[in-house]
């Protein structure tokens, strides 16, 4: 039982690494969006302002950080929001790919569960 955070945690940094990865080398086809459809829209803005470039970098060292060990906190604090927006994009924009959405979601909360000391001065008052 104490080794599935840690399964989930190897998970969503190899995902995050592999398709991070993906970006520059071009080694996966990734489907596009359904031309002018909101989400042609924002992956069309996010790629040409750059900043998808900023993403696929924090998610690969995000990635890394889970892969490693050793910034594990670090590493689910980068990964969080973007898991959130990866989530909200397909449940809004492309109204579609929910098992992907879900699953990382899923795995993001089973590897934080793990992280006790992490949630605890998260959720702390001062």
């Amino acid at each position: 039982m104490k080794y599935i955070p840690l399964i989930a945690r190897y998970l969503l940094g190899i995902i995050f690494v592999v398709f991070a990865a993906n970006f520059w080398l071009k080694f996966m086809e990734v489907p596009s969006p359904e031309k002018g459809s909101l989400a042609a829209g924002f992956i069309g803005g996010l790629y040409a302002s750059g900043a998808l470039a900023v993403v696929k970098l924090l998610e690969l060292l995000g990635g890394i950080a889970l892969l490693s060990g050793r910034f594990v906190n670090l590493g689910l604090a980068i990964l969080g929001p973007i898991v959130i927006v990866i989530g909200l994009y397909h449940f809004f924009m492309v109204k579609g790919g929910y098992p992907m959405a879900i699953g990382l979601g899923v795995l993001s909360i089973v590897a934080l569960a793990g992280q006790r000391d992490f949630l605890k001065s998260l959720l702390a008052q001062k």
